[in-house]
């Protein structure tokens, strides 16, 4: 490694790869990555939870690409803001969904910790608001159990 400090400039959104859809049948897909992790501003380690809840259209997260970008952002020094808003572009830029949410949920450093959502249904970021569950404040975390 050259020792250069790898801005949210370098985030390479070419590693996400899609599937074909195998259906063209409305259905949710959820994700969660459980140790999202990346550099914060001051290149301290930021960890967090991720919840992506996911409406395919004609393409579908190949998961391997997707851990394979996830894993990438642990060299990336970068807000926690500005990381969900590229990481929300490079999801509807590549995937196209009918609808994506992603959560972040930020573990506490200095006593203080984050939950940062956004939802491509909001009017502000171009949707329809056409689901509208957000309005509810949808509880949009949960536990895997095997």
């Amino acid at each position: 490694m050259t020792g250069k400090t790898l801005t949210y400039k370098d985030i390479d959104k070419s590693i996400l790869k899609a599937l074909p859809n195998p259906t063209r049948q409305a259905y949710e897909i959820k994700i969660k990555i459980p140790e999202f992790t990346f550099l914060g501003v001051k290149d301290q380690p930021d960890f967090a939870d991720v919840y992506i809840t996911f409406y395919p259209t004609d393409k579908i997260i190949e998961l391997k690409s997707l851990k394979m970008y996830v894993h990438a952002l642990r060299n990336i020094t970068v807000s926690y803001e500005r990381l969900i808003n590229i990481f929300y572009d490079h999801l509807m830029e590549v995937y196209n969904p009918d609808r994506i949410r992603i959560v972040m949920v930020c573990n506490p450093r200095g006593g203080i910790s984050s939950r940062l959502t956004i939802d491509s249904d909001w009017k502000v970021r171009g949707g329809e608001e056409k689901y509208s569950d957000w309005k509810n404040h949808m509880d949009d975390t949960w536990n895997v159990t095997l």
